[in-house]
């Protein structure tokens, strides 16, 4: 079972630990800095200081031109405030005077270690002597030094809180505006997830990405909500469908039976007829079921489509004689490509049935050429034609509009004086809604998506329907 927390206590922690890691980060630097800077202050007060009691013990050896009855124990009480203690010596090296000697550490913090530079003294620029300056590395016992240590320290630490509170309280109201919208789309998603396909999300953010993934989200639902309708109407149109052919056969069953008719050739084949229709009728279905749902395979292989093509093309021919259509073929020789030898031919089939059924004058034109390192087939009718809306609905959800509503069929009148084709399909035009177009274009185009090859359809209202099929070729051109 996944181990999963809420988005809201995630944050929070995540956020607390890098801030609390953020805050010790940034107190250790500034305790680091400021420990540079006053180390930096301790050394010029140090400096100063050193250079002062030189002066001061070279004024006395001028005055008296002697180191005799010289006594810095005033001197050296001075100093000592400041944290400096010295000795004295002459050119022979002896100490005049020492304010050193017991000096061994200034506090309990081993990091302050004593220090000592040597300094000549010099009057008249003669040197006269020595002195020896000590002091006790980044420790001064100024009281106004001690203070400004601390009050650095406390203005770094107190910065460094206030700035991590404020980036705190923005940080949380941005968690807040974000973490909403997030709710309300995983609250959506469940709702739809259940069953509520009229669920939408209506986003108050100024992330785009938020309204993308609302938008997303929204476009699955109807795209959920229009299949659920889809497969609902499937489903009462297919019953109605069902219904008609298997009463008309039950009727003639039980007329048989019955001895009110004799179960002779024509009362036969009126029962077969019947029964025709209503496999092609599940034999519909199952492949738009199969297809719709990507539940089938290709098997792919180098196969003379010249050959496969010509077949397709005799097979149409007589249909297209008994409708007095003009049918021309222009297919060129050993056209070699890799294809699924069973689909391929089964889309020449659906393009061409389309042609024949919604062609009643007029010609069509099938033609399957070369094109440099592809192949083109083309399949050009005279037809009825469609218009933008039913072509666009046809390669996608052929026999429903966008909100899921089944599509009118498209009859215009018989120019030929033939009327439609009365095979025996034509008792499924409801279930088709506008005729086998729908299934068939549909299909082919999921099989020729499934190739990875390209397929458009070019057709208008009374002017006929262009479908072009291009597809690569294999072997040399």
């Amino acid at each position: 079972m996944r181990k999963t927390k809420p988005f809201t206590k995630l944050f929070t922690i995540y956020f607390i630990s890098v801030n609390a890691l953020t805050v010790a980060v940034f107190i250790v630097l500034g305790l680091g800095i400021i420990d540079h800077f006053f180390s930096y202050y301790v050394d010029k007060i140090h400096e100063e200081t050193q250079h002062m009691l030189v002066m001061q013990v070279a004024t006395h050896y001028k005055m008296y031109k002697t180191w005799e009855g010289y006594d810095g124990a005033e001197t050296g009480a001075t100093a000592k405030l400041s944290g400096d203690y010295f000795t004295i010596t002459d050119l022979q090296e002896r100490e005049i005077y020492s304010s050193e000697k017991g000096v061994e550490r200034c506090c309990t913090n081993t990091n302050h270690m004593y220090t000592r530079v040597s300094l000549p003294i010099v009057v008249d620029g003669t040197k006269v002597g020595m002195l020896t300056a000590g002091y006790f590395t980044n420790h001064i016992t100024s009281p106004e030094a001690d203070a400004f240590r601390r009050s650095g320290v406390f203005l770094v630490v107190l910065s460094i809180v206030c700035i991590s509170l404020a980036g705190a309280a923005v940080s949380m109201l941005f968690f807040y505006r974000l973490s909403k919208p997030i709710r309300e789309i995983a609250d959506a998603a469940k709702e739809i997830s259940k069953g509520h396909l009229q669920t939408r999300i209506d986003v108050k953010s100024n992330v785009s990405e938020m309204h993308e993934t609302a938008d997303a989200i929204n476009a699955l639902s109807t795209s959920l909500l229009n299949q659920e309708k889809f497969r609902q109407r499937l489903i009462i149109e297919l019953s109605h469908e069902l219904r008609t052919p298997l009463q008309i056969l039950l009727n003639q069953v039980e007329a048989v039976l019955d001895g009110i008719h004799k179960a002779d050739t024509a009362r036969l084949e009126s029962m077969h007829a019947e029964i025709a229709r209503t496999a092609e009728l599940l034999n519909e279905l199952e492949d738009r079921l199969m297809y719709e749902n990507d539940a089938f395979d290709i098997n792919i292989a180098l196969v003379n489509i010249s050959d496969i093509a010509r077949n397709v093309a005799l097979g149409y021919e007589g249909s297209f004689a008994r409708k007095n259509l003009a049918f021309t073929c222009d297919i060129d020789v050993e056209v070699m490509a890799e294809v699924d030898s069973v689909r391929f031919a089964q889309v020449l089939i659906n393009v061409l049935s389309n042609a024949l059924k919604y062609t009643a004058a007029g010609r069509v034109a099938f033609s399957l050429n070369r094109k440099g390192r592809t192949v083109e087939v083309v399949v050009e009718d005279t037809g009825e034609g469609m218009d933008p809306e039913m072509t666009s609905s046809v390669l996608h959800r052929s026999a429903y509009t966008n909100d899921g509503r089944p599509r009118p069929p498209h009859n215009p009148p018989d120019r030929s004086g033939q009327g439609r084709d009365t095979s025996p399909d034509t008792s499924a035009q409801t279930f088709k809604a506008g005729g086998s177009r729908g299934v068939g274009l549909y299909i082919t185009r999921l099989i020729v998506d499934k190739h990875g090859w390209s397929f458009t359809v070019n057709s208008q209202p009374g002017k006929g329907t262009r479908v072009v099929i291009i597809l690569k070729q294999a072997g040399p051109v």
